[in-house]
């Protein structure tokens, strides 16, 4: 039997019954994360998130407080008790959450009053970035700034009065002057006897939501010039890190700086300054503890201005994005470290990511074992116990010592590099790896996010072009099937896959990275069914998300839930935004289709976007990639070879080896395949293999060259740039 949740009324009898039955259809092996335990080991509360599939949900199943999931029966309990409601937005991998919990929810006190006086709401951010990116804009403009935890105040109407990110229990605790409980209390006297005060903030807070989130004015008349891109750089040249890389800031993000807008300004504009601030960047964080030495990833950022000290978490999404650059820096570059590190992250989504389905999970968390950090870092003595001999070797080269880096402990990283050196300690990592895997591993997120695995399927996908690593291609296209195979529920993309089921309709940003996956696991493989779906996925978005009369895209489809605003996503963060994607991927499609519907969708997109990216281009880190794309001729490469035989491999190592960011490659052999993609590529059509010979033939707007039937005539055809001006 439950102990009654205090404060809260107790449960109608057919939902404690349900209550009881999910925890017991957990099993004998279930261990409840909670302190509140009876005699036997069982919870002695649980509240209704444990029916939800959530793992961040699922996490809170057993606080003393009565949550209760995002949804219209918890806003008309609301109503009906003239309460206001807590909501509170994470996700299962955030350290600060983990903190909020033991400090707040898990303490009687403090559960009570939410209890008695709220009606409490816990959101997972990763399956409704809708409800976190609203209600995240309410908190910025109250605050300045945001982050998760998120806690918001809102009316029983959904609008919010007040907000925040993590706050301490007590006044006084980590040096707060007013703590949660007091606030809490504080906030429901007030809404008890000020309603006129509320009602006062929650209209101004809302008006300024939706101007914030509402579409802008009309679009320009024209799209972005270079002149845009140029002062993009100018302010990250400014802001930059000489030393050790990135912007002159703690904490450290690595999508502050975008590396990929520097090297194709590089490509663009010859700017020598461009390419060593992405290259030194990139050397920097795969250097430094950000980056897991012993087991490959990146963790979450860094909290200091070398890269040294990360905060623990695992993303799929910056291992995905982190990849990609690190392939393209290895294009321009050719340099065997780069190259290391995007097999070092891919190998590690490979294994360590990925579902035996082949969809790959979201995140892993910072703790374990109660410490942050404690799974990826070594004492002296472990490292010595370990690698005997060569132990004093290793901790010089991974920067190692008797003090440590870290609460006595040592991040590894690699104060000098030296490639050559670190090949030779390859066998001692493969012993620490085999010595990690016997601690207790951090808890792994296995929610399943169709927009995250569409930016790893890219990863895979160009990650593994790039390096000529089939098994990586292989990868993106189990990724991709999964996807489409299971989650398309009647013909609608969904957002998450959780323990069996698909979840609610999938967003922008979901149909975006799926589709721009889709595009690159088509030039790794040139099989036409991936370009097919992309171009299905693609004319998926413009129906659900697009707006035509002012250009660009909306974050939720119109039958998505509404809520106060209809977001229209302009800015670029740890992720880009899915409007930022979905227009590279209309200039893409323009260039593969010659429909010239994708060309008008991009162009009106951009002169949507102009005003605000003239005003704050480094605040669309992603879209200056799409106007850098809008501002050349994009390179429409077809190969084509006899029917029955291979791909040619001197041709397409030509194409692996070049950075042509602003490219459609399309191949085929002769015969029902090059027939089946020349319909969905009619820059494909009618092209042949040269007196029975691989061809390739190199267009710009669908105006060709002579064909090249030699590799070294291709690769001279795809060298000239076009610079800016």
């Amino acid at each position: 039997m439950m102990d009654r949740l205090p404060g809260a009324d107790p449960f109608p009898e057919a939902l404690a019954r349900r209550l009881t039955d999910a925890v017991r259809a957990k099993g004998d092996g279930y261990v409840p994360r909670t302190h509140h335990l009876d005699a036997q080991g069982r919870p002695r509360f649980t509240n209704r998130l444990i029916l939800e599939k959530s793992p961040y949900l699922l996490q809170h199943a057993h606080n003393p407080v009565s949550w209760r999931p995002w949804g219209e029966e918890a806003f008309e309990e609301a109503r009906r008790t003239g309460r206001p409601v807590f909501l509170s937005v994470g996700y299962s991998t955030c350290h600060w959450c983990h903190v909020m919990e033991g400090e707040s929810f898990e303490d009687e006190e403090i559960a009570r009053v939410l209890n008695e006086r709220y009606v409490p709401i816990k959101v997972d951010r990763e399956e409704r970035p809708d409800v976190d990116g609203l209600y995240m804009t309410a908190v910025q403009l109250l605050t300045g700034s945001g982050g998760w935890p998120m806690s918001v105040w809102l009316t029983p109407d959904r609008e919010p009065f007040f907000g925040g990110t993590y706050f301490p229990a007590r006044d006084g605790d980590r040096g707060a002057g007013r703590g949660f409980l007091s606030i809490l209390g504080e906030i429901a006297d007030l809404y008890a006897r000020d309603a006129g005060r509320v009602e006062a903030a929650t209209r101004s807070l809302v008006e300024a939501i939706r101007g914030a989130l509402a579409p802008q004015g009309p679009p320009a008349s024209d799209t972005p010039g270079p002149e845009v891109l140029e002062a993009a750089f100018r302010g990250f040249r400014d802001a930059f890190d000489p030393v050790n890389g990135g912007l002159r800031r703690a904490p450290k993000f690595p999508s502050s700086l975008p590396v990929r807008f520097l090297l194709r300004y590089h490509r663009r504009a010859r700017d020598p300054e461009a390419l060593r601030m992405a290259t030194l960047t990139l050397e920097k964080m795969a250097a430094g503890g950000l980056h897991d030495q012993v087991g490959g990833g990146f963790h979450r950022y860094s909290t200091d201005t070398a890269w040294l000290v990360p905060h623990f978490e695992k993303m799929l999404y910056d291992n995905a994005l982190l990849a990609v650059a690190y392939a393209e820096a290895f294009q321009v570059t050719g340099r065997r470290d780069f190259a290391r590190v995007v097999r070092q992250t891919l190998d590690y989504l490979g294994r360590e990511m990925t579902s035996p389905e082949g969809a790959l999970y979201s995140a892993t968390d910072a703790d374990s074992e109660g410490e942050e950090g404690r799974f990826f870092v070594w004492s002296a003595a472990e490292l010595r116990e370990r690698l005997g001999e060569e132990a004093e070797r290793f901790m010089r080269f991974h920067g190692a010592s008797e003090r440590g880096n870290f609460e006595g402990r040592n991040i590894l990283h690699v104060p000098a590099p030296d490639e050559d050196a670190w090949e030779a300690l390859a066998p001692q990592r493969a012993i620490l790896y085999a010595a990690r895997e016997e601690r207790p591993r951090p808890l792994r997120d296995e929610k399943i996010l169709a927009g995250w695995n569409g930016l790893a399927i890219s990863a895979l996908a160009f990650g593994g072009r790039a390096l000529g690593e089939e098994r990586h291609v292989v990868a993106a296209a189990r990724a991709a099937e999964f996807v489409l195979g299971r989650m398309v529920v009647e013909g609608r993309l969904r957002r998450a896959w959780l323990d069996g089921a698909a979840g609610v309709p999938a967003f922008l940003d979901d149909h975006a990275f799926v589709a721009q996956g889709l595009l690159d696991l088509y030039e790794a493989t040139f099989d036409p069914r991936w370009l097919e779906a992309a171009v299905e996925l693609s004319e998926r978005l413009e129906a659900l998300f697009g707006d035509p009369q002012g250009g660009g895209w909306f974050g939720t489809a119109a039958d998505h839930e509404r809520l106060l605003a209809r977001e229209k996503p302009t800015h670029d963060g740890a992720e880009p935004s899915g409007a930022s994607v979905a227009l590279v991927n209309a200039l893409r499609l323009s260039a593969f289709t010659t429909d010239d519907r994708w060309r008008l969708r991009a162009e009106g997109a951009l002169r949507h976007y102009a005003l605000a990216i003239g005003e704050h281009p480094a605040s669309f880190t992603e879209l200056l990639l799409a106007v850098d794309f809008a501002l050349d001729a994009a390179r429409e490469v077809v190969l084509v070879w006899p029917e029955g035989e291979s791909a040619p491999e001197p041709f397409v190592s030509v194409l692996r080896r070049s950075f042509l960011p602003n490219r459609a490659i399309a191949g085929a052999p002769e015969g029902a395949v090059l027939e089946r993609l020349g319909r969905v590529a009619p820059v494909a059509a009618e092209k042949v293999a040269l007196n029975g010979r691989p061809t390739a033939y190199v267009c710009e707007r669908g105006q060709c060259r002579l064909p090249a039937i030699a590799p070294e005539k291709l690769a001279s055809q795809i060298a000239p740039v076009r610079p800016y001006r």
